[in-house]
């Protein structure tokens, strides 16, 4: 029926526009006399009665076509005589909260004012008053109409939480704080703009969601009165600077509302919300994942969280961890209204859900939720205190020893009395964009705005690495501070890691990896606010094979180390305590010059010399082995050497026959990588079994005493 009125207005208009050309053109009079007929034929089609229009709005408002029932509901008032005072109130309630619900909040006060004037005040009228009049900035004429309900309904839960914020809010506002707020005209049409989310730790690309003029579809939504929402996005340029937004690529936007999305840590799956249109049901909001391959996204899949299709799942956001899907939805079970909830990530598929609580949830909405790295949780509510109005920003940090959220508001200008929602951060720091319906004059167009604070921020860079150089995105970074730290850091795929620090306080940092050696580190920061970034480097031996130790220098001809081999040697003590069960080989080796014997001589004296160093400092001559090899084992080359040496070919051993095939100065460079130190893992065990082969109790590895330490290098090394 709503696609034949579409028809009847638009034969309408078309016989209107025509019939006003007759007088002029007399040879059209027979067709203009069929354009009468049609027009007549739409207007007795067209006359609706307002009984029937007032159906046709709870119909929709029931399958939430909101716009759609507000524009019935308007039609149902213009239709009914102005003496019928009571039905016109309560049309104009009804058309209140119809514009209410999509955002809309100028017209909905507009409506619930008219709604008052005609007296129809024994339902919420005051209330919802009251909430448009705090959603448009006018806290005084808010405060009003709340008394004005209480002093009918004194006990009125949601009345008095009103009143309060209302009486609360100019003081709040009037406070500010060192946040700054900018709009971001690039990003912004001149539709809504809202939940922009930054993809990676690295945020070299931003994704929002746009009702703007180039969404795919080409009808206008019952609901917002917009086009469907698609999501769009944009890159920075070699500057920093971002581009032009455009549509994302490949089949993940279509005639259905596409919004708020999020990204696993390594930027290959997208988590977003899609809303199908029905024109019969309901429509329930689910969660949809798409993966990236080069720069496409593949088609969508629904997540099925639940088996309830009765509900709405929305708004995903995944914790720092990656662990758990934060979501909201209005499922049985919550606090009321929209609730935020999570769910277990596992391989075999998804967990049990569950609801934060009511620390979190309220009976009204909570939703839009994100994460900063820190594993705080933000989030917008539109029933807590304080709250500007509509939807407010709050942030909650849990406490795992007691278990509980701690939930502040943000302040102004993060807040406002429009509706804020949807933050994303730039990394660790305290900036990012955030979206809000602030500067639209209450007509529910969301815009997307940056925000910043000032900070002196010290941070943790690191990268975790195998010994040829390359990354190891599968090792596990353990963060251990004298403030009480305690947490697993999780890896990007290129190996690096980045934290936040508090000033004052001294942390131990882990890398561990299945097959290969753990590297800790320890570092202390400045006790004052300064602006630094610490650097750690964690290359880790592999357990099968050789590792290269650089740096051990010898006399010449002689098996005496040079003072300049402390570096690298005390590192080697302390891999050594930090892997207590390992025993390893110390190896040398020589080039070819000289004769057999003598070289197996030189290089036994030599990887003695080391092993005696490393005796002296505290390590067991249990856990050591000499060998000298002399030039019998030839180095082979690796990847990391053929990249720095290219004229070393991948696999070739070094030996006198390929050596000689070189230049002269290849040569000296090719015997200078045959001359070297390493070691190689021979047991992982040690200590670990008594004298009748029981297993003893397994120790727990330790960092180590400070007094047992050389000074620590906070820049890393390299082993090879």
């Amino acid at each position: 029926m709503q696609f034949f009125d579409s028809i009847m207005q638009f034969f309408g208009r078309f016989g209107y526009l025509c019939y006003s050309t007759i007088a002029i053109k007399p040879t059209m009079l027979k067709l203009s006399r069929l354009l009468i007929f049609l027009l007549a034929f739409a207007s007795l089609f067209s006359c609706e009665t307002a009984e029937r229009a007032e159906r046709r709005a709870h119909n929709a408002l029931a399958i939430g076509e909101y716009a759609e029932a507000a524009s019935l509901f308007r039609r149902a008032y213009q239709q009914t005589p102005a003496k019928n005072r009571p039905k016109r109130g309560q049309l104009c309630f009804d058309m209140g909260e119809a514009y209410r619900r999509y955002g809309n909040t100028a017209r909905a006060l507009s409506a619930y004012r008219n709604a008052e004037r005609y007296n129809y005040i024994d339902t919420v009228t005051y209330v919802r008053l009251g909430d448009m009049l705090r959603a448009q900035g006018d806290y005084p004429a808010a405060a009003v109409a709340y008394q004005a309900y209480l002093d009918r309904h004194p006990d009125d839960a949601a009345a008095l939480q009103g009143l309060q914020a209302a009486q609360v809010a100019p003081e709040l506002k009037d406070s500010g704080s060192y946040y700054t707020v900018q709009p971001v005209a690039l990003f912004n049409s001149s539709r809504s703009d809202y939940a922009p989310a930054l993809m990676g730790l690295s945020g070299e690309q931003i994704f929002f969601s746009s009702t703007r003029n180039q969404s795919e579809g080409a009808d206008i939504s019952g609901i917002t009165a917009m086009k469907p929402g698609d999501l769009f996005f944009a890159r920075r340029d070699e500057n920093g600077q971002w581009k032009r937004p455009e549509a994302v690529e490949g089949a993940l936007n279509t005639e259905a509302d596409e919004g708020a999305c999020c990204f696993d840590r390594e930027g290959k799956t997208m988590y977003f919300t899609v809303c199908k249109t029905d024109g019969l049901y309901p429509r329930m909001a689910e969660i949809y994942t798409s993966n990236r391959t080069d720069a496409q996204w593949s088609a969508p899949k629904p997540l099925k969280i639940t088996a309830d299709t009765l509900s709405s799942y929305a708004h995903p956001a995944l914790s720092p961890d990656e662990e758990y899907l934060y979501f909201t939805s209005d499922m049985p079970g919550g606090m009321g209204g929209l609730d935020l909830w999570r769910v277990k990530i596992m391989k075999t598929g998804l967990g049990n859900v569950e609801n934060l609580g009511p620390t979190i949830n309220t009976p009204g909405n909570e939703c839009f939720p994100s994460f900063r790295p820190n594993g705080d949780l933000y989030f917008s509510s539109d029933n807590r205190l304080p709250n500007l109005g509509g939807l407010d920003i709050y942030c909650a940090r849990y406490h795992s020893d007691t278990k509980t959220w701690d939930v502040k508001a943000l302040p102004p200008p993060m807040n406002s009395n429009g509706d804020d929602l949807g933050m994303t951060f730039e990394g660790i720091h305290n900036r990012g964009y955030f979206s809000s319906s602030r500067t639209t004059g209450g007509r529910g167009w969301d815009k997307i705005f940056s925000f910043s604070y000032p900070e002196y921020l010290q941070s943790v860079k690191g990268w975790v690495y195998e010994q040829d150089g390359y990354e190891l995105p599968g090792a596990q970074i353990y963060m251990v501070g004298t403030d009480g730290t305690n947490k697993k850091v999780g890896l990007r795929t290129d190996g690096s890691f980045e934290e936040p620090l508090t000033p004052g306080v001294k942390y131990l940092f882990l890398a561990a990896c299945d097959g290969f050696l753990n590297i800790q580190h320890q570092l202390q920061t400045e006790n004052k606010e300064v602006e630094k970034q610490y650097v750690l480097q964690f290359p880790l031996p592999n357990i099968n094979m050789p590792v290269l130790i650089r740096g051990i220098f010898y006399e010449f001809d002689k098996a005496t180390i040079t003072d300049s081999s402390s570096v690298a040697l005390n590192r080697l003590v302390k891999l050594l305590k930090e892997n207590p069960n390992v025993t390893i080989e110390l190896a040398a080796h020589t080039d070819y010059r000289g004769s057999d014997r003598y070289n197996l001589r030189l290089s036994q004296n030599r990887a003695q010399q080391v092993v005696n160093y490393l005796i002296a400092h505290g390590i067991d001559r249990n856990r050591l082995t000499a060998v000298g090899y002399g030039e019998s084992r030839p180095l082979i080359v690796t990847r990391k050497l053929h990249e720095q040496y290219p004229y070393l070919a991948l696999g070739d051993t070094l030996n006198i026959q390929t050596i000689e095939k070189l230049h002269p100065a290849q040569q000296e460079v090719a015997n200078a990588l045959n001359r070297r130190t390493e070691f190689r893992v021979l047991n992982t065990t040690f200590g670990l079994f008594d004298e009748n082969g029981h297993l003893k109790e397994v120790p727990v590895a330790r960092p180590p005493k400070e007094e047992e330490l050389p000074e620590d290098d906070s820049e890393g090394g390299e082993w090879y």
